[in-house]
């Protein structure tokens, strides 16, 4: 924005020289930005020569005041229908490597980015007091919007979302049916839009506010252990340097981490609970309901699979486990843990921004998959039977896939991919 002058001062120095002379009634001025920038040119190629033959990386410029990292699969023959792959946390667009040569090979061009604040995108703020606005669920809906754009498209046949990633996809696909032409959502239910009071003039009384996260962790303090709910957890300051500087180091935590909610863990035994509740919360295991005096990287710590194990898994390897600590390493967990301060929980800004979109349903072909062994689809008690009765109105698939717990596309991407193709046929996409 250009200065405008006042006097002989520029409008900023006015502001300056005005300020001192307040001295301490002068209007506090916000932090400086930590604005990431990276000189690829030093890095290695992405994915350290992991990636199958036919993935792309690049950079796209200017989608939504970022530089936007992608990986694409079926570039070669221009003009095919586009599959847009929104990762979770704490993933990147890496953990759809095995499912996009699926998607290619059904006659898709498939685009996988790291999301604003992880991996290779840049552009975005990783200060914890970082303005969240950018991080809320509307502006990464126009991230998404920006970025198939900016690829040349008018739509996508299909938007996927997992995990955090689902959020984003189904705003997506409410907000802009015509964009996000079908949507499958994985492991994270949508719950629909926040409702506003209705018919209240006429004597209708006023809903009863759901249990927030604050409500919720009050609850779970008052057990026998304590406990915490973990986004409440992913909230705090320190959660990045938690997980960041692991005593048992970063490569470490993420092998314990990806076992721990797999279907290698053998304690992964989900189903429906009656209510959020402290005690039926209890249920689910630490990685979403921690002890209260531990963070992530001690929660995990016991849980570390043997060096048999580690040797013998053939869907995360230990180069595989490399990537994720070799970028997370460099960027840290600050803009991947933004989003759940403000699309998650009850802040009140974000939840202002949604009930806009009050009664209004995903209209378009929807489905959902998730693994067997994966407690993310019932973590929140009724969210799946709001999803498959109110929130998604054209919902003709529910998939629970054998074998799998969170990691559903990268432990049994040959079962997704053919979800995913199958019902992109079924609907013509």
């Amino acid at each position: 924005m250009p200065e405008r002058s006042i006097g002989n001062l520029s409008r900023r120095s006015f502001l300056a020289t005005t300020a001192a002379g307040l001295g301490e009634l002068a209007i506090p001025q916000p932090l400086p930005a930590h604005i990431v920038e990276t000189d690829f040119s030093n890095l290695p190629p992405y994915g350290n020569g992991t990636l199958p033959a036919r993935i792309r990386s690049r950079q796209i410029p200017n989608v939504n005041g970022m530089t936007v990292h992608i990986l694409e699969a079926g570039y070669e023959k221009p003009g095919q229908p586009a599959v847009l792959l929104l990762h979770g946390f704490p993933e990147l667009a890496y953990s759809w490597r095995k499912v996009m040569p699926i998607l290619a090979d059904a006659g898709y061009y498939v685009i996988a980015p790291d999301q604003r604040g992880y991996g290779r995108t840049i552009g975005w703020d990783d200060s914890y007091d970082a303005d969240p606005d950018p991080f809320r669920i509307l502006n990464m809906t126009r991230d998404a919007i920006w970025l198939v754009y900016a690829l040349g498209y008018h739509s996508v046949a299909m938007v996927v979302g997992h995990d955090a990633g689902a959020p984003v996809a189904s705003w997506s696909a409410l907000i802009r049916p015509d964009i996000f032409r079908s949507i499958t959502i994985m492991s994270s239910p949508f719950e629909g839009a926040p409702s506003l009071p209705f018919n209240t003039a006429n004597g209708a009384t006023l809903p009863h506010p759901a249990v927030t996260d604050e409500e919720l962790d009050a609850e779970l303090a008052k057990l026998n252990p304590p406990r915490k709910y973990y986004q409440n957890y992913q909230r705090t300051r320190g959660a990045n340097d938690d997980m960041l500087h692991a005593p048992q180091g970063l490569h470490a935590f993420f092998r314990a981490y990806y076992f721990y909610k797999s279907a290698d863990y053998k304690g992964n035994n989900p189903h429906p609970l009656k209510a959020r509740t402290a005690e039926e919360m209890t249920q689910i295991p630490t990685y979403y309901v921690m002890e209260k005096d531990k963070g992530m990287a001690a929660t995990v710590a016991p849980l570390m699979p043997s060096a048999n194990y580690v040797a013998d898994c053939k869907w995360l390897t230990e180069a595989d486990v490399d990537v994720y600590a070799t970028e997370y390493g460099r960027t840290g967990f600050t803009g991947a843990l933004q989003g759940y301060r403000v699309r998650r929980g009850s802040d009140p800004k974000s939840i202002a921004e949604l009930q806009t979109f009050s009664g209004r349903a995903i209209d378009v072909p929807s489905q959902f998959i998730a693994g067997k062994s994966d407690w993310g689809t019932y973590q929140t008690p009724g969210a799946v039977e709001k999803m498959r009765s109110s929130a998604c109105t054209n919902m003709v698939g529910f998939h629970i896939v054998d074998g799998a717990g969170h990691w559903v596309q990268q432990e049994r991407p040959d079962a997704v991919g053919e979800l995913l193709v199958q019902f992109l046929r079924d609907g013509k996409h």
